[in-house]
């Protein structure tokens, strides 16, 4: 085993270049004077600049397009995943099928199912709700399968049992036993919902119209419509943002996980 501890070494470190590699030519890119010549022409912080002044609103409508996405999704999955959970018909097996088809299906499909439903409420067309909706659709599934699996749990329909057992009504048990039970996993599952919404693009590409723009979708255009080194900067725009925000987020849940955990 110890022979065979350099080879896996090598072998991890060269997936790891293999994977940080793009990036790290991307971020170079964006603090270069020209990337043909690289660092040769001398660093430069213009193309950040230039994508905060021209998409720097795109930033905070995708921020909050995923908060209030995970939030939304809170509210109608927990519920959903508890009625999954201790459902015993056929029909809960047909509806969680159901409830995966926006997963199974292309973003670009459902995208323009939601333009034929609701494309005449232009004012609704017209509006980051529009692109929320689709995102709810989309990223519900994980939040119901994530949460489902902890009510599933032998533990968790024990203390519901003990609670019933003392007389406790239905939203109570719900409210104070249940949901502080299952707590770490709807935390992990709004992460989950948070970051596939931020990074979300095929549908997002659909629906969004010249002024409800998120972050994916200003990265291709300035990808397609600029120089190579604007689209760069805005890559490592995305990389400022995001990271840290996933970070604390991922200690957040890391927390929740031990004052909550069962």
């Amino acid at each position: 085993m110890r022979a065979k501890s350099p080879w896996l070494a090598l072998l991890t470190i060269i997936v790891v270049l293999f994977m940080l590699s793009p990036m790290l030519l991307s971020i170079l890119a964006a603090l270069v004077n020209q990337y043909s010549k690289g660092l040769e022409s001398g660093l430069t912080l213009r193309w950040l600049s230039q994508v905060f002044d021209q998409y720097g609103s795109t930033v905070v409508a995708s921020l909050l397009i995923a908060a209030t996405c995970a939030a939304a999704n809170a509210l109608i999955g927990v519920p959903c995943a508890y009625a999954l959970a201790r459902a015993k018909g056929p029909w809960a097996k047909t509806f969680e099928e159901l409830l995966t088809l926006p997963v199974a299906v292309p973003g670009l499909a459902t995208g323009l199912a939601l333009i034929l439903t609701y494309g005449e409420w232009r004012g609704f067309r017209q509006s980051y709700a529009f692109i929320l909706v689709g995102h709810m659709i989309f990223t519900l599934p994980f939040m119901v399968r994530t949460v489902s699996a902890a009510f599933q749990r032998h533990d968790i329909s024990a203390i519901e049992e003990a609670a019933r057992s003392l007389g406790a009504s239905f939203l109570t048990r719900f409210m104070t036993v249940l949901v502080p039970a299952v707590l770490p996993s709807i935390v992990a599952g709004a992460l989950m919902v948070f970051t596939l919404s931020v990074g979300e693009f095929n549908l997002t590409w659909l629906l969004h119209t010249p002024l409800t723009r998120t972050l994916p979708v200003g990265l291709a255009d300035s990808y397609a419509s600029m120089r190579i080194e604007v689209g760069s900067a805005y890559t490592l725009m995305f990389f400022l943002v995001v990271l840290p925000l996933l970070w604390l987020l991922n200690i957040a849940a890391n927390m929740t996980q031990k004052y909550y955990g069962t």
